[in-house]
């Protein structure tokens, strides 16, 4: 898992609440191995009309919003259900940051641990934010993670509220693998010490 410091880069503008695990990746897909490329299930139906066509409206299919890594949405960002996959297909397509009012528990804790930054922040921020990004595609939102700010175009910095623990392992960029091997000397000091106190034999 790569660190994550700070990022300035274009948004998407996701003007949509209540986008829950579902709609971010079907559960028709999650049978496709992650080699299959998460990133072209991502909100599968959202983006397409009834006739399973790609809708030119959905913002992700606009050309001036496809590469970008920020993703901004409305309240409960990733309710529902907790399936990892959902948060596999947004790294997988480039998002490095989802902001939005709220999000679902779950959906927050996998994102983390896949190197996934969210922050909550208010709505009249959202909709700001919405606002440049829609005027000007290319207009950068800047997120310090170090400061816990976030900043608008040339605008006053906004502070925002994370977690310490997460905040740690996203700069650190480590994950839950990475964080039980920083304690190997400590578990094989226990090891030794329980091999000796019981007469077991170290296999180390």
């Amino acid at each position: 898992m790569k660190p994550f410091t700070t990022l300035s880069a274009p948004v998407v503008p996701l003007r949509l609440a209540n986008v829950d695990t579902d709609q971010i990746l079907p559960g028709r897909y999650l049978r496709k191995p992650r080699s299959a490329g998460y990133e072209h299930f991502l909100f599968h139906d959202l983006r397409r009309d009834a006739h399973g066509d790609p809708d030119p409206e959905f913002v992700l299919n606009k050309p001036a919003y496809a590469t970008a890594p920020i993703l901004v949405a409305d309240r409960n960002f990733g309710g529902g259900s907790s399936r990892e996959g959902a948060v596999y297909a947004l790294v997988d397509q480039g998002i490095k940051v989802v902001l939005a009012p709220s999000f679902g528990d779950i959906f927050a804790s996998n994102a983390a641990k896949n190197g996934l930054l969210t922050v909550a922040v208010a709505r009249d921020v959202i909709e700001r934010i919405w606002e440049v990004a829609e005027a000007d595609p290319e207009s950068p939102l800047t997120i310090d993670l170090a400061a816990q700010t976030l900043r608008i175009a040339n605008e006053d910095a906004v502070p925002f509220e994370i977690d310490p623990f997460r905040r740690e392992c996203l700069m650190k960029g480590l994950d839950d693998i990475d964080l039980t091997l920083s304690h190997s000397d400590a578990l094989d000091a226990f090891e030794t010490e329980y091999a000796n106190r019981y007469g077991f034999r170290n296999p180390t």
